[in-house]
């Protein structure tokens, strides 16, 4: 298998093929859903396109809470379908789908009142049950009572006034967009004609059966016309435009109902922590989670009504966020502690139009509103896998010829083949870099076993390996490999989503927005006014976004 390299003559070649004959499968959105079912499709040997308007993972499958868990809440509202499914899943992508991006975290739920302790525990222990009787593997240390003391002992950051104790249990950290980027990268490794920056605006029609779309290049604005035997739309909160194409009008009825979910990060020495915390809130839930350098402290859970491709953090989000976990520090949050938040839509089920969002279904459903046409709607970040290949089945559905079930169980992602064997050799690979063990460490659980090829860029180039910003971790070499191999078309996709820059630097990126054009203008065929148009738009991005929080 290639490694599924996406750079600017990958992208041409792709958007040439995509209009030539026909092809068994359309899939139309590049968050995870959307590149699980091309890879599924693939994978069962069908001739396959993927598309997406912006970016891959740009809308929701980046904005994540970065866990690839059960949803223990869900328990408590008896989903244990769900739940049970979930936990496969994450067991599956912990043990081999993707170790490399999917770790374990141990995590804290507080408690406040002595008759918690058995109503809590009862259902981290079912929790734990559903986890081992899954079919997937990836078991984790059982979860445990933990007293007030030894509460504060793994948490001496918790105000002891506020909990009489605590149970521990441990879920799983995802790097959600360097997942989805692998997704696609594996999909195109097996054959999918996969390209971001392209927007569908018209459905082909032969009566009421749809025959593929139109579309535009939004670099160029070539108009393309693509033909396939069936399309799957797995655009999330944007599932609705597909509907309003269908319909030729806006759509009668919303089928998803968006739920905003804001996030602060905050610098590592605000919150001290050595175990990431869940607690309830009035309306959903607190986490606070180890990322990296710094925290993540959310999330929110309010319906949507704004803009989807780039929803904001209000004063409001960040003030509530700051309260709700205050209530549990004993060296409160402030706004200066916040390095960046960021903002996305949960595409849940719409309900009958007076439910709250954190009522509505994280199910997920499939839906044949033509012949020809499958939408894939609601579920979760974890069970990615298994909406992919429901959709897939729809499908395919009909199709002349067998067409073998999933087989995405046993698809290894891009990076993970053999990244026991190379992280074995971080030291070498350290040393003979000139890097730490800990940088290389940091690269491993990025790229898995592709970091060979990574350094190799910087073979002929000391300066690649040095930091991108002076408070990130981020190395020179990751900006170019962004471009020369993961498909980033502009400087917000290597700043926000390739690299996270973005969210790590308090001013987002914005003071080397120059230096990062410079490094990857030659890949991308900028000239100079290129070049400047993209850093003015960077900044004049970031400066909105930080206008708007304030």
């Amino acid at each position: 298998m290639s490694t599924g390299r996406l750079d600017p003559a990958e992208r041409r070649r792709a958007l040439d093929r995509l209009t030539e004959g026909e092809l068994d499968v359309l899939v139309i959105g590049g968050g995870v859903v959307g590149a699980g079912a091309a890879l599924d499709a693939a994978t069962r040997g069908l001739t396959v396109g993927l598309l997406e308007r912006r970016d891959w993972a740009s809308g929701t499958s980046s904005r994540s809470s970065r866990l690839a868990h059960g949803g223990l809440r869900y328990l408590e509202q008896l989903e244990f379908g769900l739940v049970h499914e979930a936990l496969s899943e994450r067991g599956l992508l912990l043990d081999k789908l993707a170790p490399h991006l999917v770790r374990p975290v141990p995590f804290l739920l507080p408690l406040t009142r002595g008759w918690q302790r058995p109503y809590v525990g009862a259902g981290v222990a079912l929790y734990d049950v559903l986890s081992r009787v899954s079919r997937r593997g990836g078991a984790l240390p059982g979860h445990r009572h933990l007293s007030r003391s030894a509460t504060l002992n793994l948490a001496p950051g918790l105000n002891p006034e506020a909990l009489t104790g605590a149970i521990g249990f441990f879920d799983a950290q995802i790097d959600d967009v360097r997942h989805t980027l692998a997704l696609v990268r594996t999909a195109v490794a097996h054959g999918v004609l996969a390209t971001s920056g392209v927007e569908v605006t018209r459905l082909l029609r032969d009566g009421d059966r749809v025959l593929g779309v139109e579309a535009a290049d939004r670099d160029d604005d070539r108009r393309l016309t693509i033909r396939a035997r069936r399309t799957i739309a797995a655009m999330g909160v944007w599932t609705d435009g597909i509907s309003a194409m269908l319909q030729g009008e806006s759509p009668r009825t919303a089928t998803v109902q968006p739920s905003k979910g804001v996030h602060l990060v905050v610098p590592r020495d605000a919150i001290d922590l050595r175990t990431a915390v869940i607690a309830r809130t009035p309306a959903s839930v607190l986490f606070l989670l180890p990322w990296g350098p710094h925290w993540l402290v959310g999330t929110t859970d309010t319906p949507w009504s704004g803009d989807r491709d780039e929803p904001e953090a209000t004063p409001d989000d960040i003030d509530y966020l700051l309260d709700q976990a205050n209530r549990w520090l004993v060296r409160p949050l402030r706004r200066d502690d916040i390095v960046s938040t960021y903002v996305g839509l949960r595409p849940l089920l719409a309900g009958d139009g007076d439910d709250e969002t954190t009522k509505l279904s994280r199910e997920h459903a499939v839906g044949r509103p033509a012949p020809g046409l499958v939408t894939i709607t609601g579920g979760k970040y974890t069970t990615y896998r298994v909406m992919a290949a429901d959709a897939v089945d729809a499908a395919v559905a009909g199709l002349s010829g067998r067409v073998p079930p999933s087989r995405t169980s046993d698809v290894v992602l891009l990076g993970a083949e053999n990244y026991a064997e190379v992280a074995e050799q971080r030291d070498f690979i350290a040393a003979e870099a000139g890097l730490s063990v800990p940088q290389v460490r940091r690269l491993l659980h990025r790229y898995g076993d592709l970091v060979p090829e990574l350094l190799a860029l910087a073979a002929d180039n000391p300066t690649l390996l040095q930091a991108a910003h002076s408070d990130s971790w981020t190395l020179n070499v990751e900006l170019l490999y962004a471009v020369s191999h993961e498909g980033a078309r502009s400087l917000d996709d290597v700043l926000r989503r390739r690299t996270r820059v973005a969210l790590q630097t308090r001013d987002r990126g914005a003071s080397v927005a120059d230096a990062v054009a410079g490094l990857v203008s030659p890949v991308l065929g900028w000239d100079a006014d290129r070049a400047m148009d993209e850093v003015r738009r960077y900044q004049h991005t970031v400066a909105a976004q930080q206008i708007a929080s304030v």
